[in-house]
């Protein structure tokens, strides 16, 4: 099979799963994990797997390497539906440090390397590097991130990709910690191919309402989960997720639903999170 050919099916795939939502109103579950967990993700019936962009198609990789990563990805067994972590913590988005060519210079080689692995997503979470310094005005760093979030926008257009701005805790940065931040970062840029992922764990973290989703309809594209105290799989503590599920609904949310977690052993726990999770759903979308 020519990776053309490859390229096709995982852009057919990938509307697939988005017909697929909408057609049934119900989210499918995917997982943020390494590749090399393909064959138990598929025991556990995972709909599909997302991964790092500095372990697939990151600048750092060498172009060998990279062809060797193309290979892993087009015999995947779960299929491959986004990136996440998108900007290294070095390359700072905000404050006096910004280096806008070297910036871009490395969204562009992602891009371009997206295109080849026929991926349509990123989730762009990079606390480090959109974390503010000691007491820079809020205001400054809005419009610095503003302003470079447009350019690299247009440049994900270019490749026919979509990025998602993700709401992070305030543990992890200082910036854009609410979904109702995220999604007026959002509104301002004003880019098609710039919109929304609601991490229900760091919403959860920042005591976040489910009501702020009411406001997300037509920006949301992805959400990620996780239980509140420790990141831990759904289940473990047994945290309820169905007062934002059912805003999700509510909004006729298409995308789909990550476990974002720490895992203790994901051969173990990986079956049973889905399942949870699952459940949980199902009372929703009956």
């Amino acid at each position: 099979m020519s990776f053309c050919f490859y390229n096709l099916k995982v852009k057919l795939s990938y509307l697939l799963c988005i017909a697929t939502c909408n057609l049934y109103a119900q989210p499918k579950i995917g997982i943020a994990t390494q590749l090399s967990h393909d064959s138990t993700l598929a025991r556990s019936g995972y709909d599909f797997i997302v991964e790092t962009v500095g372990n697939t198609v990151s600048p750092k990789i060498t172009d060998a390497d990279f062809e060797k990563r193309l290979a892993i990805i087009k015999n995947l067994k779960t299929p491959f539906y986004a990136l996440n972590i998108f900007i290294p913590g070095e390359l700072k988005l905000v404050g006096p440090e910004i280096n806008e060519t070297a910036l871009l210079a490395h969204t562009q080689k992602v891009f371009e390397r997206c295109k080849r692995a026929g991926i349509k997503l990123i989730v762009w979470g990079s606390g480090g590097a959109r974390r503010m310094p000691e007491g820079y005005l809020r205001s400054k760093a809005t419009q610095e991130f503003i302003n470079i979030a447009r350019k690299v926008s247009e440049q994900a257009a270019q490749y026919d990709v979509i990025l998602a701005l993700e709401n992070l805790n305030t543990q992890e940065t200082n910036f854009i910690n609410t979904v109702a931040e995220a999604l007026q970062i959002v509104k301002q840029v004003n880019h098609k191919n710039f919109r929304l992922c609601a991490d229900i764990y760091h919403m959860l973290r920042e005591n976040e309402p489910a009501s702020v989703l009411l406001q997300t309809k037509g920006y949301l594209v992805h959400c990620d989960v996780a239980e509140k105290e420790n990141r831990t799989p759904p289940g473990t503590a047994g945290d309820d997720f169905t007062p934002y599920l059912k805003v999700l609904k509510q909004i006729g949310y298409a995308g789909a639903i990550v476990l974002e977690c720490r895992w203790n052993n994901l051969a173990d726990e990986g079956q049973p999170a889905r399942i949870y999770l699952q459940q949980q759903i199902n009372k929703v979308w009956k």
